[in-house]
């Protein structure tokens, strides 16, 4: 089996300036996820991005990038122009990498790509088990409900199901959502066709936009080494402490 990893690295961030170009012990944080990536069976990894700041940085270390669209609302929308720049046919697997995550497991990558073979729509992400129920009502971490085929029912940032229990082992139907895609080309098209979803606005989750248009998503469970994504100083303290212990 063969795909290609797209890693959208947009270089304007809200939280941290140039997130993806800060460098974690003397490498930029997109290098890291570029680097982590070709350690899976992808045979091609493009670094998307909308700035020439990161596509030097890529050039340095001798990674390939394509130049694409400033205005795309999501790293989504970058991947697909990367995938047409690099004229990909409708059947090529394409696995969207967050390139705030330098911690990524190349097995995770190997994995949803795997599982897009066997998918219904062509369209999977993966989830994790909470560790703890302080993780679980974190609004940062995304959950996602699925149906008895493993397929996304909802995701949210609200602690769902209900349950007056904090204990875990009561209400072990919810998942920490990790955020990871991959798709037959085709699918990908699909996607991006769609409108902005009301509930995808509310939640300020993208994938929502999929489940909202009957396009089937299908999650598998990872349980593999952490990762953690980088969205604030705090987070970046962290995965740097991460880092050193690996």
């Amino acid at each position: 089996m063969s795909f290609n990893v797209v890693i959208p690295a947009r270089l304007n961030s809200s939280r941290l300036k140039e997130k993806v170009l800060i460098e974690i012990h003397g490498i930029p944080m997109v290098i890291h996820v570029a680097q982590r990536a070709s350690l899976s069976g992808a045979k091609n990894i493009v670094i998307a991005t909308d700035d020439k700041k990161i596509v030097q940085v890529a050039s340095h270390y001798n990674f390939k990038s394509v130049m694409t669209n400033k205005n795309h609302l999501s790293g989504t929308d970058r991947c697909l122009e990367a995938s047409d720049i690099s004229m990909w046919s409708d059947q090529d697997i394409i696995v969207n990498v967050q390139a705030d995550e330098p911690l990524i497991d190349p097995a995770l990558i190997d994995l949803v790509a795997k599982n897009v073979t066997e998918s219904e729509s062509g369209y999977v992400t993966a989830c994790s088990e909470f560790k703890s129920y302080k993780e679980f009502i974190n609004p940062n971490n995304v959950k996602v409900v699925l149906d008895n085929h493993s397929h996304a029912l909802y995701f949210s940032r609200s602690s769902i199901p209900y349950s007056s229990s904090t204990d875990l082992s009561q209400n072990n139907y919810a998942y920490h959502h990790l955020g990871i895609y991959a798709y037959r080309l085709n699918t990908l098209k699909k996607f991006c066709s769609f409108s902005i979803s009301d509930l995808e606005r509310i939640e300020r989750l993208e994938q929502l936009r999929a489940l909202s248009n009957n396009l089937k998503l299908k999650v598998v469970l990872y349980d593999g080494n952490p990762i953690k994504g980088v969205d604030t100083l705090e987070d970046l303290n962290l995965v740097t402490e991460m880092m050193v212990k690996k």
